[in-house]
């Protein structure tokens, strides 16, 4: 029998993540690769890198010749490139943030339907293992009542020229606590600093409120921190689960701690103390493969199968429509309201879980 035809799979930029998706793609069975990069230097480091691969300057010079396209491009230049590869008729992987501007996330998802064809957005993190086993976790009750969610994503940062840190760091977080609840943040406040540079905030604190799970989700953002941290507290009226990105296999431990108040007290601040529980801390393993890897391996299945993908356009639509809400929120000081949109599918975000090989 003949041997089946490569996917060819075109990298539009060979930055920071770039040079990750090229390295993974190189590494799934039956892939070709080229990589798309208008910079002159970065050409030469990715044919140095990876002798096997092609290497061409524009989106146009190979276009006809691709089966899809992951476009890790500066976030300004996402939507002409999406739009360009989806007039074409080629399914399309967009990183983080799907666009700048909620007017062009709209162009872009509408696009993808009138080609019908795929658009898929990295939310990476709905594709590693313990994101998924901290979902199972909460959904189980194990935790009891989900009281709040604290999320921490900082680092001595990679400083962006065409957005902040909010726009840099969070879609992580807003996408993690979204799949964690199968819900979107009803409002958005936000608190944002300029320390550096005065054109986009480096720190920033966001609040979500989920108006279905009742619940607050607290997130910190920073490129100042003297330490890279990327972490996720569920704290619940049982336990806690603490999922640590930087910990390896032991990326989530589940905490037996909490407070309690005593008996007859229902809450009502008569100044009664609160009772301290302290148990174990169990560690849930959670091997599995790169969640990158899942990812991008996940999106040629979907590009040779035709199936839908997992994270698609428009769950990447609604975390921009988010962080405009978070913009609202940091320009006039109070909580901002993220419109609610009833996708073709209909629904915003959904509660279908991300089930594939890891």
């Amino acid at each position: 029998m003949a041997d089946c035809p490569s996917t060819r799979i075109g990298v539009a930029g060979y930055g920071y993540w770039g040079s990750k998706h090229v390295r993974v793609l190189t590494s799934l069975s039956g892939v070709e690769v080229t990589v798309i990069e208008p910079d002159e230097e970065r050409r030469r480091r990715a044919r140095a890198d990876h002798p096997g691969v092609g290497v061409v300057r524009d989106l146009d010079d190979m276009l006809d010749g691709l089966d899809g396209v992951v476009v890790v491009t500066p976030p300004a230049t996402h939507a002409r490139l999406a739009l360009k590869a989806l007039g074409a008729k080629v399914p399309t992987l967009v990183e983080k943030p799907l666009v700048l501007l909620e007017e062009d996330g709209v162009a872009v998802v509408e696009a993808a339907r009138a080609a019908g064809v795929q658009l898929m957005v990295g939310h990476v993190f709905a594709y590693d293992a313990a994101v998924r086993k901290l979902r199972d976790v909460i959904a189980s009750g194990e935790l009891g009542r989900v009281l709040h969610i604290d999320c921490a994503r900082l680092n001595l940062g990679r400083y962006r020229q065409d957005c902040d840190v909010v726009w840099d760091l969070a879609p992580h977080d807003i996408s993690i606590v979204a799949h964690l609840l199968g819900e979107l943040p009803a409002t958005v406040s936000a608190w944002t600093h300029r320390a550096v540079r005065a054109a986009h905030a480096d720190v920033a604190h966001l609040r979500l409120d989920f108006a279905e799970a009742g619940v607050p989700a607290f997130v910190h953002v920073s490129w100042l921190a003297p330490e890279k941290v990327r972490r996720i507290t569920v704290v619940g009226e049982k336990k806690t689960a603490v999922y640590d990105d930087l910990a390896g296999d032991e990326r989530l431990r589940i905490h037996d701690v909490g407070v309690e108040l005593p008996d007859g007290d229902g809450g009502t601040d008569s100044g009664s103390r609160v009772v301290h529980r302290s148990g174990g801390t169990v560690s849930r393993p959670v091997p599995g493969a790169e969640p990158l890897m899942v990812q991008d391996a996940h999106f040629v299945d979907c590009v040779r199968a035709g199936t839908s993908p997992a994270t698609p356009g428009e769950q990447g639509l609604a975390v921009v429509r988010v962080l405009a809400a978070a913009d609202r929120a940091a320009s006039t000081g109070t909580p901002a309201a993220v419109p609610r949109r009833r996708t073709a599918a209909g629904t915003e975000w959904g509660r279908r879980s991300v089930e594939v090989a890891s």
